[in-house]
């Protein structure tokens, strides 16, 4: 399960919910980090009771570091499974270090799967949620007769070959600003069904004629349904692999109901790729775990 919804994450347990941490610390500067996280043994982005969580390891980490308690607010949740390439979090603090001390200073309390890469000062109105105008995705899948070993946990699976042309269909009749209730778990938090997805790319990496192949699933968007991209992946490979016309998606899409789409798709191969800001943040959008997909 995945939660791409930006609502409001949970408040500080040091905190009123009206304030942050910065009225309550005296925080002179706002920071901002880039993380990535291998998301197989977690249970999803935010923090939970019982942690276990990546917002859990990295917090602890920072804190760890800061030798204070530090919250922070991520660009976009992820649920169990899902992985974090760029995510972005900020966090509020009154401690004066430079931009590579937070980088090296909380690796030094992560697991080996959680890792800052890289962090900067950012102005007080810079919001990692709020203030990002747009999220990227990439699902990354296995095309092959016999199941992954290696690629547990990291690439989805299908044994059956997938029709390039005919996902590719599929994918334009949800291009633009939809009601995507068909997309939606029943769970999602977000005020309304009704988003724009601006891009799906889809691409077949290798030998075009090799037995087996991955395959790579971009989308952008503003933001997304809890679930949203999983459950396009289900109706996207019931095209490809024949069991439905492109045409079907269209149909799936003005239903509106959860009911007529395909399963749920695996959490394995979802990457969240990273938020899009202002230029005027300076903020890297491009760091080497997002050279390690295959393309």
């Amino acid at each position: 399960m995945q939660d791409d919804t930006p609502g409001l994450e949970a408040p500080s347990a040091f905190a009123p919910a009206d304030q942050n941490s910065s009225e309550l610390t005296g925080a002179t500067r706002r920071v901002a980090l880039g993380v990535s996280y291998l998301g197989c043994t977690y249970k999803g982005w935010q923090s939970q009771p019982g942690g276990g969580t990546v917002q859990d390891a990295l917090e602890a980490a920072l804190s760890e570091f800061a030798t204070k308690r530090i919250k922070v607010m991520c660009a976009g949740r992820t649920d169990a499974g899902v992985h974090g390439i760029n995510q972005v979090v900020h966090l509020d603090t009154d401690i004066d270090r430079a931009p590579f001390s937070w980088v090296r200073g909380t690796n030094t309390y992560l697991p080996k799967d959680i890792a800052v890469q890289w962090a900067a000062e950012v102005p007080a109105h810079f919001h990692a949620r709020n203030s990002a105008l747009g999220r990227r995705y990439t699902y990354v899948l296995l095309e092959a007769a016999v199941r992954p070993a290696l690629e547990t946990g990291r690439a989805g699976w299908v044994f059956r070959p997938l029709d390039l042309d005919a996902m590719q269909a599929a994918a334009q009749h949800l291009i633009g600003e939809h009601d995507f209730s068909s997309f939606r778990s029943s769970m999602c938090q977000s005020p309304t069904p009704v988003k724009e997805l601006r891009e799906i790319r889809i691409r077949r990496c290798g030998p075009p004629h090799a037995p087996s192949a991955y395959w790579r699933f971009d989308f952008e968007g503003k933001a997304f349904l809890h679930h949203m991209i999983r459950n396009i992946m289900g109706c996207l490979i019931m095209v490809g692999t024949g069991v439905q016309p492109a045409s079907w998606v269209l149909e799936v899409l003005h239903a509106r109901d959860r009911k007529v789409a395909a399963p749920t798709f695996s959490p394995d191969g979802l990457y969240f790729f990273g938020p899009r800001y202002d230029a005027a943040f300076g903020l890297p959008e491009q760091i080497p775990g997002q050279d390690w997909l295959p393309s």
